[in-house]
């Protein structure tokens, strides 16, 4: 994925990947190697969005909200 593939967020000068990945299983159905290991080749294909609400890990108990 390269620079071409970068698009502008909104009005704030930050440029993202036009792919986002979701988190919201890390931690729990996906174990910290599992997450890593989806994580990583990611990163290098050049994607840089990565959504990480504070409710996630969302199929996990309230305490353990907030994790990934």
């Amino acid at each position: 994925m390269g620079s071409s593939n970068l698009i502008r967020l909104g009005n704030t000068g930050l440029h993202v990947s036009r792919l986002c990945l979701g988190t919201m299983t890390f931690g729990s159905s996906a174990d910290e190697s599992k997450s890593v290991a989806i994580l990583d080749p990611a990163t290098e294909a050049g994607v840089n969005f990565i959504d990480t609400a504070n409710r996630y890990p969302s199929d996990a108990p309230d305490e353990r909200k907030g994790l990934t």
